[in-house]
């Protein structure tokens, strides 16, 4: 039995895992949940499967949360709180989904003392490639990746030599504004970023999706993950989001994963590599109601997130660091609509424009740059 510790185990990726966890008692077991603000979800987490270790970042959710189950596991609090569960939990899987630059230093931590990562936090490897990457080489720790996208191409990669590959072709729903002309765009509400037209993610996700950071998060993520320099990876909108990922080859030929929109794939697939098991409850594709496959390139100019990304990877050193801090302070601000739609990514270019890059990466040559991006960010709302 595999014991997996999920981070961030009451958001969208959290209780999606731990629901292939319920469907699976034989494969797995629950050892440690983390979460933010929402105690109550944690504390039925917590009733029902009985793990040895909680942690709630914040410290009012910390108490809640102590006084509702305290006597059923060790609950710690803050970031120190995640350092000390990892620290002390049994796991053989950590689940890193934590939103933002909070899923670093423990997914860190976790690789560290030789725990497998399943990363559904893009930021970890966005912020910190470099870093996580060469410590996983070292611990000899493997990270399988969570996103749908990234999962899709791990899928398609396996088992192939690496100088077969011309370039990996990362797809996108597009988000809800996809077809929307570019004099609206000034004008998006909150509400309408909120109704993705495919999947049901959380708030800080959804909103990335709709500005397509997502995408350029992922591009540096894949970067990262699969040794690929940027000039071999490609965005591909695919607005039916059944094509989850694509890799292409020198030959010309091109090899796709194909799915239902449904997050559990990739997240049991991540807890069960190499094997595959039945998900509950999945829908299949029904290829005689799938009428069409559309494909379209990304429009840069309504949708300037991707250049962006490329640009910050490209550069490297802190400057993808710089690119996601400003842009979680940026979706948040919009989020409580302090800004408009638009605004993100101006904000996130002119906190680019202003960074000084620094090459020599360490955890506190990240912090410091995330810490210095959210308060150069700050200034500009």
């Amino acid at each position: 039995m595999k014991k997996i510790a999920v981070l961030g185990s009451t958001g969208s990726i959290g209780t999606q895992a731990v629901d292939v966890i319920d469907a699976h008692p034989d494969l797995f077991s629950l050892t440690a949940v983390a979460a933010n603000t929402n105690w109550h979800t944690a504390a039925c987490q917590i009733k029902k499967y009985k793990p040895a270790f909680a942690c709630m970042i914040d410290k009012t959710a910390s108490e809640h949360l102590r006084s509702e189950v305290g006597d059923i596991c060790t609950i710690f609090q803050g970031q120190e709180g995640l350092l000390h569960l990892i620290e002390e939990t049994d796991a053989d899987m950590v689940l890193t989904s934590l939103v933002g630059a909070a899923g670093i230093a423990p997914t860190l931590s976790a690789i560290q003392r030789g725990i497998d990562i399943a990363l559904a936090n893009k930021e970890t490897l966005v912020a910190a490639g470099e870093l996580v990457m060469e410590e996983a080489a070292r611990r000899g720790v493997r990270i399988l990746p969570v996103d749908s996208e990234h999962g899709a191409i791990f899928q398609c990669l396996h088992g192939r030599k690496s100088e077969e590959v011309e370039k990996l072709l990362i797809t996108a729903s597009g988000g809800p504004h996809f077809r929307l002309p570019a004099e609206d765009f000034p004008h998006i509400t909150v509400e309408q970023c909120l109704n993705h037209p495919t999947w049901n993610m959380g708030g800080k996700i959804t909103i990335d999706s709709a500005t397509m950071f997502n995408k350029g998060l992922e591009v540096i993520e894949a970067h990262w993950l699969f040794n690929m320099p940027f000039n071999r990876i490609e965005v591909v909108v695919q607005p039916q989001s059944i094509i989850h990922s694509m890799i292409q080859f020198i030959d010309g030929s091109v090899i796709g994963q194909f799915g239902m929109p449904d997050m559990r794939l990739p997240i049991q697939y991540a807890f069960t590599y190499p094997d595959r098991f039945p998900v509950r409850n999945a829908k299949k594709i029904n290829w005689n109601t799938l009428a069409h496959l559309d494909f379209y390139a990304p429009d840069n100019e309504k949708f300037p997130a991707i250049p962006l990304a490329y640009e910050a990877g490209m550069i490297g050193g802190t400057m993808p660091c710089v690119l996601n801090g400003a842009n979680e302070v940026a979706v948040y601000a919009f989020l409580h609509k302090k800004i408009s739609f638009t605004r993100i990514f101006e904000i996130v270019r002119a906190v680019m424009e202003k960074h000084t890059v620094c090459h020599d990466i360490t955890l506190d040559s990240i912090s410091s740059a995330d810490s210095w991006s959210r308060r150069c960010a700050v200034s500009l709302i």
